[in-house]
């Protein structure tokens, strides 16, 4: 798997945990704030921290962050600068923005804005957040002991239309599937609804669709060859 660069903007507790996270999985890292206390607590553990107003498009420039693979917008405690930020990131063109919002309205405002990668630190855990970054198939996860884990995988095109018997993730993987979440479209109150519902108990026979969301037991570094083999 090439090495990602990620840009982590705001690294207050939840920023310094993503960051530390996606460092500690291979990640190229760097770190940004405009607080000089907080970039001298993280410079050991990324690849660059810098303190920078990332509301100056000059100043973002001269980072190069218009080069990231994604960009982590933490900042939190402003959300004038986390608007401002985002808007500059959209301007790069940066291919991920993943943004901080507290509470329904800063979510809606972001909406607005197209990010539709929003963490509510209440609710996202640091690790999850990098193991997304690192790995976009995997949509979550649970973290069981001995590196096992419980995942929820988009499809990867390489399975895309095949049977789960010629799949054959057991024997070839050493994955278990649990279940399968498909996408289905159904008509509402004159409305076309996409609605997600699971499968049950899939047979051999099961053909696996590119929107199909898998749900595996198995080894985290059994799940990575899996998606890097069908990716």
């Amino acid at each position: 798997m090439s090495r990602n660069r990620f840009a982590v903007i705001g690294v207050g507790r939840y920023g310094t945990q993503i960051a530390n996270k996606l460092s500690a999985k291979g990640a190229e890292v760097f770190a940004f704030d405009n607080n000089l206390d907080r970039i001298e607590n993280i410079k050991e553990n990324v690849a660059l921290a810098v303190q920078l107003d990332t509301t100056d498009q000059k100043a973002m420039l001269s980072q190069k962050i218009n080069e990231m693979d994604a960009a982590v917008v933490a900042i939190g405690e402003n959300f004038e600068a986390t608007i401002l930020t985002v808007m500059n990131l959209l301007d790069f063109k940066v291919p991920r923005v993943i943004v901080r919002a507290s509470g329904e309205n800063q979510k809606r405002i972001l909406k607005s804005l197209g990010i539709e990668e929003i963490l509510a630190p209440e609710e996202e855990f640091a690790s999850l957040v990098a193991e997304q970054l690192i790995n976009p198939n995997i949509t979550a996860f649970l973290q069981l002991p001995d590196n096992y884990e419980v995942a929820e995988i988009k499809a990867p095109r390489g399975i895309a239309n095949r049977s789960l018997e010629d799949i054959d993730l057991v024997n070839k993987y050493n994955l278990t599937l649990i279940t399968i979440k498909r996408c289905y479209e159904e008509e509402k109150n004159g409305e076309v609804v996409r609605e997600e519902h699971i499968l049950g108990v899939p047979r051999a026979e099961t053909v696996v669709y590119t929107t199909d969301t898998l749900i595996v037991f198995g080894t985290l570094d059994n799940v990575k060859r899996f998606l890097e083999i069908n990716g």
